[in-house]
């Protein structure tokens, strides 16, 4: 990692305030064509204290990054904090995610969810527009853990989803299962295979060998794209997991969703969508003609203000801080597991992962709801319980969930 830098305080100012000063000022300058201004003066002044915020600063500025910034042309209005979404995208595709260099596509999302569906979106018109294949003959692929955005991408694209099994145990991907699943879809028809694998599942963490997948694709010589869902381990598992085979460095990969509203703690509503060149211009809204440049996302208007967060936050800790911060909540999570073992309680981890989800025949109900556990399923099939090792958990918060296990165990 070479262009991911820690900045100070006052360097982290000056940029933002630099971008808005090349960005349209709604207050002063004379700009009669938009749909937008700055925020309302009488809600959202212009408070002195925001000239050392400028996250808040560029929320009352309201940039519109409407559009994709990584190709063509964009809103000249907004010139100067695009180019610091730039910024953070050239950090997350080639600092984190290995790309070379101007070999990508992407912007900042709204979230996993967005970020998803605009894959699948993007996959499902290349092999159309590419390869003439028919809406019926296109499926979907996805883990049983997948999130439920890809359920939701296929019922909104029309698409197939075909739901691998997994071992209840390991999370692991059955592939017997998946074989037999890929052979009977081939036998109805199916030709062409959007093919999604996690990093870090909603529930546990758990995270997918895409080569699972790929190998019996090109088994039976059946194109597809590999997506990777990465909105909660992206901002952990590239920093701390060896021979990692879910980035750009692995060319079967095609795009990558990483959330910054969950790991990097930005504000909700900031996802990350990254994909290789030549692949995003597949989603062009010919119709949007009074957008300067292409709009190739989803959303369409969004706030550039999530892009001056993520940027914030990455430039605050630099390469090194954020690996020193990951680390912590690996070992805090290490010890949360010693614990369980030293009760004799079954959980699955992810190694290299700060979840850990517990059977839930070993949480009781008034436990789980003290402290906030999550389960899988909020009815009474519920099988597990999860434990997210967020920066607020410490490991005195973690012992205090630990002695009240031991009241109910027998040793």
């Amino acid at each position: 990692m070479k262009d991911w830098k820690k900045l100070t305080s006052n360097q982290r100012v000056e940029r933002v305030q630099q971008a808005l000063n090349e960005n349209v000022d709604f207050l002063h300058d004379i700009s009669l064509g938009y749909p937008a201004s700055n925020l309302d003066g009488k809600v959202f002044y212009d408070a002195p204290f925001l000239k050392d915020a400028p996250v808040l600063m560029t929320y009352v500025a309201n940039p519109n990054h409407i559009g994709c910034h990584t190709t063509g042309t964009s809103e000249t209005a907004f010139k100067g904090t695009q180019e610091i979404e730039r910024e953070v995208l050239e950090i997350v595709a080639v600092d984190i995610f290995k790309s070379a260099k101007k070999q990508y596509d992407g912007y900042i999302a709204t979230g996993g969810t967005e970020a998803n569906i605009q894959a699948l979106w993007i996959y499902r018109n290349f092999f159309q527009n590419t390869l003439e294949a028919k809406l019926s003959e296109i499926m979907i692929v996805a883990s049983e853990d997948t999130h439920y955005s890809i359920a939701k991408g296929a019922n909104l694209l029309s698409l197939d989803l075909m739901k691998v099994k997994v071992d209840f145990e390991t999370r692991r991907i059955l592939v017997n299962e998946f074989e037999t699943s890929l052979c009977k879809a081939i036998a109805d028809g199916k030709k062409y295979f959007i093919v999604v694998a996690n990093m870090g599942t909603t529930m546990f963490g758990s995270v997918d060998n895409p080569d699972t997948y790929t190998q019996l694709l090109e088994k039976y010589d059946v194109p597809y794209k590999l997506h990777i869902d990465a909105a909660y381990g992206g901002f952990v598992y590239p920093f701390i997991a060896p021979d990692s085979n879910l980035d750009f460095a692995n060319a079967k990969v095609s795009s990558i969703t990483i959330d910054a509203h969950k790991m990097l703690q930005a504000p909700y509503g900031t996802g990350i969508f990254l994909c290789r060149k030549n692949l995003i211009e597949n989603v062009l809204t010919k119709e949007a003609e009074y957008v300067e440049g292409m709009d190739l996302t989803l959303c369409g208007s969004r706030s550039g203000a999530n892009a001056i967060a993520a940027w914030m936050i990455l430039t605050t800790y630099g390469e090194n801080g954020w690996f020193e911060k990951v680390k912590i909540l690996q070992l805090r999570t290490d010890w949360i597991c010693k614990q369980l073992d030293a009760l004799g309680i079954a959980y699955f981890r992810e190694p290299y992962m700060n979840i850990v989800t517990i059977k839930a025949e070993y949480i009781p109900i008034d436990v789980a709801h003290k402290y906030d556990l999550v389960p899988q399923k909020h009815n009474t099939d519920n099988q597990w319980y999860k434990i997210v090792l967020m920066e607020h958990v410490e490991v005195d918060s973690l012992n205090h969930l630990i002695e009240d296990l031991k009241k109910h165990i027998i040793i």
